[in-house]
């Protein structure tokens, strides 16, 4: 535990900070605790929407002994299956086909997107308007009362920490279009179960994808204007734990418990970090370049990753020292990344960039030009994506420079 509260932690906790926590869930973490969903249901009633994945937790057999289990205890259960990123259409339809049926808790399974989607039901079916209307950033958004269904998040990926965030991402693709959320204190899950036993069949793309979802959510919050103590002994915690079980999490995952759950806990913490203090660039341009292109969250992220990072010390270290606060973050996230303590600051910021650059390398992340991102599409791109909790202000030629260097 001494970790989390050695070197800048402990300084930051000696200046002046403002911390405000954010609700959050219920969180019941371990193996086999999925059993535990029915009885956590009858918490809040009898009537329960299924949020589900199209395929993943149906092949694996554990909907159907969920089924079982839900009608051998007098439950009366709807299912709702989710394909793909949700959609302000996809959520309106789901609310439409279910406002009528007495819903008293909804309950997300799956990855990211299913969670999101399940969050965003669960706060439209009290409301009978579009869910548009209430996405931040949209013409005529108002803000939203925060009345909701009770939400259990059962996240079956270990990458968005959505079952600890108090927003829901929804999108609309196209030229015009957005990726944007859904966000009330109170959308924060009431419950969140982990059970690492049902990420054990995570195929090795989507380990890899959300996994550097984490990573980049740990970083950018450690990294944030908007950071505190307590909020960068969250985050370190989380880095740690993704150190350790990354890599074995993509070799051996399948058969790696523990790895499993070190990356499920990694998870959990850039929710909670994430919430709490705001995040980067790459999640700037999950917003610009998700809403114009068709492409997985987790993947964006870890193509951007390693060029951002490069240019965010880049900037820093051409600040002076007023932004050596930020470069001794990026050093410790080094030092821990790379196992090496005896690092000096500026040396361990290196290390941190070869190590990225690494496991880019490695493990072969996606280019934005495999899902339609041109060099020509880059300008527009650039001028739609908004930033105010990265470090350090990047004009439009480094934003450009980033999403360059990884078509």
């Amino acid at each position: 535990m001494a970790a989390l509260f050695d070197g800048c932690t402990i300084r930051k906790a000696m200046s002046s900070f403002d911390f405000s926590l954010l609700r959050q869930p219920r969180v019941y973490f371990g193996p086999g605790r999925f059993q535990e969903i029915p009885s956590l249901i009858t918490e809040f009633g009898t009537a329960v929407l299924l949020v589900c994945g199209a395929v993943s937790l149906q092949r694996s057999g554990a909907l159907s002994a969920l089924v079982e289990r839900l009608g051998s205890d007098s439950l009366d259960y709807h299912l709702c299956t989710i394909t793909g990123e949700p959609s302000p259409e996809l959520v309106d339809r789901a609310v439409t086909e279910f406002s009528d049926a007495g819903i008293e808790v909804v309950v997300a399974i799956g990855g990211g997107s299913v969670l999101d989607a399940g969050k965003a039901i669960s706060a439209m079916l009290m409301k009978n308007e579009p869910v548009e209307r209430f996405i931040e950033g949209r013409q005529g958004f108002r803000e939203h009362d925060g009345l909701k269904v009770p939400f259990i998040a059962v996240p079956t990926t270990a990458g968005t920490g959505s079952e600890a965030t108090s927003n829901a991402v929804l999108s609309s693709v196209g030229k015009e279009g957005y990726k944007r959320s859904l966000r009330h204190p109170a959308f924060v899950p009431d419950i969140a179960l982990i059970d690492p036993e049902l990420m054990l069949a995570m195929p090795a793309e989507l380990t890899v994808a959300s996994g550097m979802d984490a990573c980049t959510q740990l970083i950018e919050a450690l990294l944030s204007p908007f950071a505190s103590p307590l909020t960068e002994a969250v985050a370190i915690s989380g880095i740690e734990a993704f150190s350790r079980s990354f890599l074995p999490a993509c070799e051996k995952g399948a058969e790696d418990i523990d790895a499993r759950g070190g990356m499920a806990y990694a998870a959990l913490m850039s929710g909670i970090a994430l919430a709490n203090a705001g995040l980067g660039i790459v999640h700037g341009f999950a917003s610009s370049v998700g809403g114009f292109v068709d492409i997985p969250h987790g993947t964006l992220c870890s193509t951007l990753l390693s060029p951002a990072t490069r240019e965010n010390i880049y900037a820093l270290r051409e600040g002076g020292s007023g932004y050596r606060e930020f470069l001794s973050r990026y050093a410790r996230v080094g030092r821990i990344l790379s196992g090496n303590d005896s690092l000096d600051d500026r040396d361990a910021c290196n290390v941190l960039i070869e190590v990225l650059d690494s496991l880019q390398q490695e493990l072969n992340f996606p280019l934005l030009s495999n899902f339609g991102v041109t060099e020509k599409d880059l300008d527009y791109i650039v001028g739609r994506t908004r930033c105010t909790s990265n470090p350090v202000d990047l004009d439009d030629r480094v934003m450009k420079k980033i999403l360059q260097e990884r078509l």
